[in-house]
C-alpha cells in the first residue's frame, strides 16, 4: 500500500510538514513526482479546469510547466483539521514571449488514510508583474 507520511490526523507540525514537501515537489517541476502525492483517482479542480486522475495531472502539469517558466511557488499554512489542509500560496513565472506573472491563491486539501492528496480545491488569479518586482 503506498503511503505518504506525514499521515493524517494531522497536527499543526505535521500539515506544516506536508505542506512543505508539496511546495518543494512541486518547484522541482516534475509532473511525475508531483502526481505520486495524490491518490490514483485524485479529484482537482484547478482555476475552471478539473483534473482527474494521476495520467491527468501529469499531463496538466506538463504542459503547465512547458508554458510558465522560470516557476518559483512558495505555499503558506493556513489552516487545518483532521484529514484537511489548507493553504494560500503565491507563484511566479515567465511566459514564452517573456511577460512575468505572479500567481496568488488558496488551496484546500483532503488525503485519505495512506497520507495521498484524494482532493485538490485550488482557486488562483495572475496578476502580470515586471521582471524586477519579482520576490520569488
Amino acid at each position: 500500500m503506498e503511503q505518504k507520511h506525514p499521515l493524517p490526523p494531522f497536527t499543526l507540525e505535521t500539515a506544516k510538514q506536508k505542506i512543505q514537501l508539496a511546495e518543494d515537489a512541486w518547484n522541482s517541476q516534475s509532473p511525475e513526482k508531483v502526481a505520486m502525492a495524490y491518490t490514483i483517482d485524485s479529484e482537482w479542480r484547478n482555476r475552471d479546469r478539473f483534473v482527474n486522475g494521476r495520467e491527468e495531472i501529469v499531463k496538466f502539469l506538463a504542459t503547465k510547466w512547458n508554458n510558465e517558466l522560470d516557476y518559483k511557488l512558495k505555499k503558506e499554512y493556513w489552516a487545518h483539521a483532521e484529514n484537511r489542509i489548507a493553504v494560500r500560496f503565491e507563484y511566479e513565472y515567465r511566459t514564452k514571449e517573456g511577460k512575468w506573472f505572479r500567481a496568488y491563491g488558496n488551496e484546500n486539501w483532503e488525503f485519505d488514510e495512506n497520507g495521498l492528496m484524494q482532493k485538490r480545491y485550488a482557486s488562483i488569479n495572475d496578476m502580470e508583474i515586471q521582471e524586477e518586482e519579482r520576490y520569488l
